[in-house]
């Protein structure tokens, strides 16, 4: 994925770790990043789910590390795509494959009765469609 920088060259999508009050590290979020300028930006479809992490960390968080592909199903793909014995995998493979996880785990957590777990897991946001 590429977007055009402001100073006209390309930027290109990496996994990077970004730093809230130099207390907490948040592994692989996806950046757009510009190695003519060094401007980075945020990918914008996980700005809300990044912002949504910062604000449960509160004003004073304690040192931690957080893995973004953890918490945001778009961060959660690219670390697959990029897994070198994924390489060869077909994208669409791996997303339909991340599908039928979420929904076995939709399954359990129903079967389970844990509704908050079932909410968690009904609330992934897909920005894309198949």
């Amino acid at each position: 994925m590429q977007k055009l920088c402001k100073c006209g060259n390309q930027m290109n999508i990496r996994l990077r770790t970004v730093m809230y009050q130099n207390k907490v590290e948040i592994e692989n979020v996806p950046i757009f990043s510009c190695e003519s300028c060094s401007r980075n930006e945020v990918f914008a479809e996980i700005k809300p789910e990044l912002t949504g992490l910062i604000g449960s960390l509160g004003g004073k968080p304690g040192k931690q590390q957080v893995h973004f592909d953890e918490i945001s199903e778009v961060a959660h793909l690219m670390v697959k795509v990029t897994e070198k014995n994924r390489a060869s995998d077909p994208v669409e493979s791996i997303i339909r494959e991340r599908i039928n996880e979420l929904l076995d785990l939709l399954l359990l957590a129903q079967s389970l009765g844990d509704e908050a777990w079932a909410q968690d897991v009904r609330g992934r946001r897909w920005p894309y469609r198949i």
